[in-house]
């Protein structure tokens, strides 16, 4: 059994080692209750200061600084997971040694979730792009539905005959991330709260095993720093850019960050932002219309050069499908879940009724 010559702690001294922690846990689920306050105080407030002090600090490098936090904090857990097995089987822990882990490793685990909310998941619960629209996005009819499908592929149609020729252009992502930058700026002059500085959207140190993982991008609370998949079809790489950066703005619900992206892509001068941003909207829409009734879709109302578009991207992830993929989008689920996204990663289609919604006002998308 391992010696250990410090005094050995009692139950109550234990657990005041975590009544700090578990105060401002508690602190936190409170405040959670309070969306206007969330929204005046946190998300449009100390957030946006935050987020931007993040993105300064690592928007000097084209490395993704929070996947190498991610890979060395992934490297300690195994390291001390192995440690912990080897103690076991050896019989060289005792019950206080295994009180003592429950404790160090609940702390852990509160502090974890008290920088996670106070960095980003506080933003789960603010009011939203809706209330700052001024929009009510609710239950929309299958009229509602396909009428938004219609535009849809009239807006399609228009922006690829723009693009022209039979093959799409391909850019770099770095080129990729400018263009949304630029949409940003440009959606700023009619909503300034879109306004974003300090530019830090990267390649994901990822990417290469993204297709097991199942992500093409992500938010990274810790690091402030938007990340993207870049083994993808070239043309699905501005709207994932655009979305990833309304979440670097404190829009954390998946349905808000496709909405806000679709107003920063749409606006933007740029038909190839703008094709990659209506192509997945459309794919929101027509399904959300086929479960409505899947005998419409519109689909043959789409241009050839549109449909083989689409045929291409449903090849490259035909290719790429694997066991693995499903269970990890379960368990992304069960993470929205936990932030109150009731409809769990169903949220995505959420931006149809944001949709909706911005069309009753401006009479338009």
């Amino acid at each position: 059994m391992l010696q250990n010559n410090s005094p050995q702690l009692s139950n109550k001294q234990l657990l005041t080692k975590l009544t700090l922690p578990f105060v401002l846990v508690i602190a936190i689920l409170v405040f959670k209750r309070f969306p206007a306050i969330i929204e005046k105080y946190f998300s449009t407030g100390i957030y946006i200061k935050i987020s931007n002090f993040l993105r300064i600090i690592t928007g000097w490098t084209n490395i993704s600084i929070g996947d190498v936090l991610y890979t060395v904090i992934g490297i300690q857990i195994l390291i001390w997971g192995i440690k912990i097995i080897r103690l076991l089987f050896k019989k060289q822990t005792s019950w206080y040694d295994f009180r003592i882990g429950i404790v160090v490793f609940t702390k852990r685990l509160m502090w974890l979730y008290i920088v996670f909310n106070f960095l980003w998941g506080l933003n789960y619960n603010r009011l939203g792009i809706a209330y700052q629209l001024h929009i009510e996005p609710k239950n929309y009819s299958k009229d509602e539905t396909e009428n938004l499908v219609c535009d849809l592929v009239d807006k399609l149609n228009e922006s690829r005959r723009k693009i022209g020729k039979d093959s799409l252009p391909f850019f770099s992502y770095q080129e990729i991330y400018k263009v949304a930058d630029s949409a940003y700026d440009n959606v700023t002059k009619k909503f300034p709260f879109l306004k974003h500085q300090n530019s830090s959207a990267k390649k994901s140190l990822y990417t290469g095993i993204s297709h097991y993982v199942g992500f093409t991008g992500y938010y990274n609370p810790f690091s402030g720093e938007a990340q993207v998949s870049t083994d993808l079809p070239n043309i699905l790489l501005p709207y994932i850019s655009t979305h990833e950066i309304a979440h670097q703005l404190g829009y954390a619900s998946e349905g808000e960050a496709n909405f806000v992206g679709y107003l920063a892509g749409s606006k933007s001068d740029n038909i190839f932002l703008n094709y990659s941003v209506y192509m997945d909207l459309y794919k929101y829409a027509a399904t959300e219309l086929f479960l409505k009734d899947f005998t419409t879709s519109h689909g043959w109302e789409l241009d050839s050069l549109v449909r083989k578009d689409f045929r291409d991207i449903r090849k490259f992830f035909n290719k790429k499908s694997n066991d693995i993929a499903p269970y990890m989008s379960e368990l992304y689920n069960q993470y929205l879940l936990a932030n109150q996204q009731i409809r769990g990663i169903e949220s995505y289609n959420d931006v149809v009724a944001f949709l909706i919604a911005y069309k009753k006002k401006y009479d338009k998308i």
